[in-house]
């Protein structure tokens, strides 16, 4: 009986960890993760799924990171067969009542000149600008099961 209710007791502690929201006004971040990177590898991706739960558009403009000198927001495209990544330097738009998730293959945060590889089971803040809700900072999980059975790799 005793375990059970230190179990239990364990479990309703870490279930706020385990939620992984976040807000900024009228936007809510979910589920901000990452892979571990190689040792001589100097960026990586962060990916999260971003609501708008506004009356009006709001856009992600930027983001930044201390375990990163730079991150851009990316879009990969394929063209002709050919996959492509490109800056989306005016932002990503969030249209309201929608979710955008941000994820491998897709659109995307980019972590450049990373001082130090990513490891998996760690966190590290990211802090996403918004045109409308402003600033928020999000804990970032490193995490390589996330996205399980998806072979893109930065």
């Amino acid at each position: 009986m005793l375990n059970r209710l230190l179990a239990t007791a364990c479990l309703c502690l870490a279930l706020p960890a385990l939620a992984q929201d976040f807000h900024a006004g009228n936007i809510a971040i979910s589920h901000p993760w990452s892979r571990s990177t190689a040792p001589t590898v100097n960026v990586g991706g962060a990916y999260l799924a971003i609501s708008n739960h506004g009356k009006q558009p709001d856009t992600l403009l930027s983001a930044s990171s201390p375990r990163a000198g730079m991150v851009e927001l990316h879009q990969n495209l394929n063209q002709n067969g050919v996959l492509k990544m490109r800056e989306l330097k005016d932002g990503l738009v969030i249209a309201p009542g929608q979710t955008v998730a941000l994820q491998p293959g897709g659109a995307h945060l980019m972590l450049m000149e990373l001082a130090k590889p990513l490891k998996s089971g760690e966190h590290f803040p990211l802090t996403l600008t918004f045109k409308r809700a402003g600033k928020v900072t999000v804990e970032v999980s490193v995490d390589d099961g996330a996205a399980a059975g998806d072979a893109h790799q930065h």
